[in-house]
């Protein structure tokens, strides 16, 4: 007597590499979990450089700007609530959620993460509204200084 089976079930395992592609299996939330982690990851790499550039500008303003002190303590807070938000990215994108041992240890990293992102998004706030702008700031730039240029090359007016 022949039997039959789902070949479909039989070719997950455990990786999740069929998981979404037409087959009757579930999908492995472990791999759901680590492709979540990698996409908070970059959008932490984006805002990172987003501070960057921030900082690189307070810096050549100097401390003229009139929130000088008040920004570098926000955007050093912020890069230093990413880099620990990419630490704990990166311990709970090695976690196995399907490993009851780890489930716990998931569920604390997760709740921190949260946490972090929470307080980044509250300083991030603050850091839009003392934002460095060439209008608040006109001593930063030579009396001359326009925003562009017009040529008239026939000299009309």
């Amino acid at each position: 007597m022949m039997q039959w089976y789902d070949v479909a079930a039989m070719n997950v395992n455990g990786t999740g590499e069929n998981a979404g592609k037409g087959s009757s299996s579930s999908l492995d939330a472990n791999v759901y979990a680590t492709k979540k982690t990698i996409a908070q990851g970059l959008l932490d790499v984006a805002l990172l450089t987003a501070n960057a550039s921030q900082l690189k500008y307070l810096i050549q303003a100097g401390n003229q700007h009139e929130f000088y002190y008040v920004m570098m303590t926000l955007i050093s807070l912020s890069i230093i609530l990413q880099m620990s938000l990419g630490s704990v990215l990166i311990v709970k994108g090695r976690t196995d959620i399907n490993d009851p041992n780890q489930q716990k240890r998931a569920e604390r990293l997760n709740d921190t993460a949260v946490w972090l992102v929470f307080i980044s998004t509250v300083i991030h706030t603050f850091l839009s509204v003392f934002h460095i702008t060439p209008e608040v700031q006109p001593s930063l730039y030579p009396s001359n200084w326009t925003a562009t240029t017009t040529v008239n090359p026939n000299n009309e007016r």
